[in-house]
């Protein structure tokens, strides 16, 4: 079979056949077919799209391109979350912990940054000694042993899609819903869960910036989950400004810990608390939402969910003491305070925008052998619909050099935009989306 043929007939807009995907995800998987033609075809992908035929055969063969994880020694329903990927989108750090404090095994395997989004693993990778490479032995121990674990896809689990994930974050095909559909529900399919809950983003930071493009990415990968016969929730939720207010990898775990210990309320916990309520569902550990709520709620505040991400660092090597003092993450060399200098309500947020400038500063990757500086980003205080004076605090910016910070401040303040009337709250979620239909947030 020819590369350069299915190159053109996708590039033409026809459907490739079952034997061509299977042919090209080998191919990606083994590292047969070079990077610029496999770049190639996830550009004409991105132009052209593929049919839902042609994405359930994507997704299944790049399931079955490597290792598919067998849970099976771990008692009880296993839940697994994912996020289509946001800014200062941590909610895994709060809502793993706190759905093992309520009894339901998280065994979850988590991406790196893709694009202007970050990544679950970097940021656990900037508490110092953290492991993300277990076995599959460790990994079934420890969440036998702790309820919980957060590790990197092995490289024998759906090895083409570790190949093309990386391609599509620097070759600007991030944005392609049949790359985002088979990418995530490949690699949770063979994670080995038994139910998966998905946050898919809609808004100016999210891979699909309109509610009927989320809603359309959500409905593809129930409907995908739904033939591989896993229940799955989709929860399309927002992303017209930042979910946290920290922007960083140390800085989103800081945010992550100061949400588990109860000194910060707001947007990254109400998501959370919604997203885990689902998973107690699916697990068969509450009967409604508000249940699971209700549970989830009383695991933060008797502090069984930050004790058990505090046993989760421990287990997986980190400096388990970062849930006392942050400061033992890496930290900036240039600390700077920016006040708003304008009066008047918080309109709108170029989200996007804010990601790129963290990664601008070196928290995430522009080309896929990048270093990332973990002490780096910002902590953005202000949210949509905010009333705000010319001292109210816009930002601290953690930044390398003051060069740096002068260019993140300047696109800090780009990105947002002020009015001289009040402006309305956005909702945290739009839609609830299972294989029944869509339930629209009213």
């Amino acid at each position: 079979m020819n590369m350069v043929e299915i190159i053109t007939r996708k590039k033409l807009g026809e459907a490739l056949t079952a034997e061509e995907i299977d042919f090209f995800v080998k191919g990606a998987a083994d590292h047969s077919i070079p990077d610029y033609q496999l770049a190639a075809l996830l550009m004409a992908i991105r132009l052209n799209g593929m049919s839902a035929q042609e994405t359930t055969h994507l997704t299944l063969a790049m399931r079955d391109s490597g290792d598919v994880a067998d849970l099976s020694a771990i008692p009880g329903v296993k839940v697994d979350k994912h996020s289509t990927g946001g800014v200062g989108d941590t909610a895994t750090l709060v809502l793993a912990p706190l759905v093992a404090a309520c009894g339901v095994p998280v065994a979850k395997m988590s991406g790196r940054g893709l694009g202007h989004t970050g990544g679950t693993l970097d940021k656990l990778e900037s508490i110092p000694g953290f492991r993300i490479g277990l076995s599959e032995e460790e990994f079934v121990r420890q969440v036998n042993e702790i309820g919980v674990a957060v590790i990197g896809q092995t490289g024998s689990l759906a090895p083409a899609d570790k190949t093309l994930y990386a391609l599509r974050d620097v070759t600007s095909t991030v944005d392609s819903l049949p790359l985002i559909a088979s990418s995530i529900m490949s690699k949770k399919l063979a994670s080995g869960a038994d139910a998966i809950v998905l946050d898919v983003k809609t808004g100016s930071g999210a891979i699909m910036h309109t509610l009927e493009g989320s809603v359309e990415l959500a409905k593809a990968m129930v409907d995908i989950g739904t033939l591989a016969k896993k229940p799955v929730t989709a929860v399309v939720t927002g992303m017209a400004q930042p979910l946290g207010t920290h922007v960083g990898n140390a800085l989103e775990v800081k945010d992550a810990i100061d949400v588990l210990s109860g000194r910060t309320k707001g947007d990254l916990l109400e998501v959370s608390l919604l997203l885990g309520s689902y998973m107690l569902m699916h697990a068969g550990a509450a009967e409604t939402p508000e249940e699971g709520r209700r549970k989830l709620t009383k695991a933060l505040e008797s502090g069984a969910g930050l004790e058990k991400l505090r046993l989760m660092i421990r287990a997986q090597g980190g400096d388990e003491r970062v849930c006392d003092d942050w400061k033992r993450m890496p930290q900036a060399a240039v600390v700077r305070e920016v006040a708003c200098g304008k009066t008047g309500w918080v309109a709108s947020m170029d989200t996007t925008a804010l990601g790129l400038a963290a990664q601008a500063m070196g928290a995430g990757r522009i080309r896929k052998t990048d270093p990332l500086d973990y002490s780096v980003g910002f902590i953005l205080p202000v949210r949509i619909g905010d009333h705000v004076w010319a001292h109210t605090p816009l930002c601290t910016l953690f930044a390398r050099s003051e060069e740096e910070a002068d260019a993140a401040e300047q696109a800090i303040r780009e990105a947002i935009t002020f009015s001289e009337t009040p402006v309305e709250r956005p909702p945290l979620w739009y839609a609830i989306v299972t294989k029944d239909g869509v339930q629209k947030a009213e």
